[in-house]
């Protein structure tokens, strides 16, 4: 009797066994789930050297000369007002301004990019103080014409593109003179550059200035808030800080100045206004600008500070330091710099009594 209950007692046991062996082998075959969602990678930013801003998504873009180009600011009333119809200034990274004849000033204006500026002007001819700008730069210089005395042989110092109705450029109808309606398309331009197999890399890839950390805000003692560059009785441009863009909006005199195309006001970080001294050149017409040392201001967030600026040679960069020979801290993003004569006062004013619309309007003009 015992040993038949032992028995039954062991199969039971063998049974149990077999069966906790059953579900032990079907777990072990049960596949593994894998997670198919693959994660894209990060994507990688390289910085533009003329704003110091990290927003390139090329790296050979980031290693690509600038281009500078002639752009017309003629202001002689409705006909020859050349201002009213400029367009991609607002694009550039940066903009210059000096005097060139006649008290009139002429405008270059550098892009990193300018395959993506639709239209950029309107182009004009080239003087002797925007190429040796353009060679600090080691830009390729876009112009249409020159004077012959003085900015013809200095075009043989660098890379240039003239620039015309045959290639990159057009005339466009907008009411102005003849000479006030030509224009250049920035991807055309760039294509004509590679067709031509012309040098589009850069020698050294070096920050413009001494860029501050993206969040930096620099102020100044002194307000900013607007300011005011002469460059002769007619000429002068003025600059409103505007709180809500952290930027400065460009005037002439009293006229706010929007892309002709677009609408949008031509709005700018950093503004330098450079005192220099401005003659004539022999031929009594042209005016020659020292472009080699000298001080000036610079004005960030509606305040400013004294500097020293110092160029020398034509392929130097423009160089920024404090009164007391340290390197500037410049707030990233795009700048305007005016070369004016030392026999003008920069003026530098309180809140503007206008509150400046920044906001783009559409428009019907092609």
């Amino acid at each position: 009797m015992y040993r038949k209950f032992l028995a039954v007692i062991l199969c039971v046991l063998m049974l149990f066994l077999a069966a906790c062996g059953g579900a032990e082998e079907t777990t072990e075959s049960k596949p593994k789930e894998v997670s198919s969602e693959v994660k894209p990678p990060e994507p990688v930013y390289y910085v533009n050297n003329l704003t110091g801003e990290q927003n390139l998504t090329d790296e050979a873009l980031a290693n690509r000369r600038p281009v500078a180009i002639m752009i017309n600011n003629a202001w002689e009333g409705t006909r020859g007002d050349a201002q009213s119809v400029q367009t991609g200034l607002s694009k550039a990274d940066i903009v210059y301004e000096t005097e060139v004849e006649g008290g009139i000033t002429r405008l270059m204006a550098v892009f990193k990019d300018i395959s993506k500026v639709e239209k950029i002007g309107t182009v004009r001819s080239a003087r002797y103080p925007y190429i040796d700008l353009s060679m600090g730069h080691d830009a390729i210089y876009v112009h249409h014409g020159q004077d012959n005395n003085y900015a013809k042989p200095h075009l043989r110092d660098t890379q240039t593109f003239v620039l015309g109705t045959n290639n990159a450029g057009t005339r466009i109808k907008n009411g102005k003179a003849y000479e006030h309606t030509l224009y250049g398309y920035g991807d055309k331009i760039w294509k004509w550059f590679e067709k031509k197999n012309y040098n589009i890399e850069l020698k050294n890839v070096e920050n413009w200035q001494n860029f501050a950390a993206k969040d930096a805000k620099i102020t100044y003692a002194s307000a900013a808030e607007t300011v005011t560059v002469e460059y002769s009785t007619k000429y002068r441009s003025i600059f409103k800080y505007d709180a809500k863009s952290g930027k400065y909006v460009r005037y002439f005199r009293d006229i706010l100045r929007k892309d002709y195309f677009t609408g949008e006001t031509e709005t700018f970080k950093n503004v330098f206004v450079l005192s220099t001294s401005i003659t004539y050149y022999p031929d009594g017409k042209h005016k020659k600008v020292d472009l080699s040392s000298g001080s000036g201001y610079y004005c960030v967030n509606g305040t400013y500070t004294p500097i020293k600026w110092s160029k020398g040679s034509s392929s130097s960069s423009l160089k920024f330091t404090t009164t007391d020979g340290k390197p500037l801290e410049v707030s990233q993003g795009n700048s305007w710099v005016c070369f004016h004569s030392k026999k003008y006062t920069p003026k530098f004013e309180g809140a503007p009594k206008a509150e400046i619309n920044t906001s783009a309007v559409t428009s019907a003009k092609n």
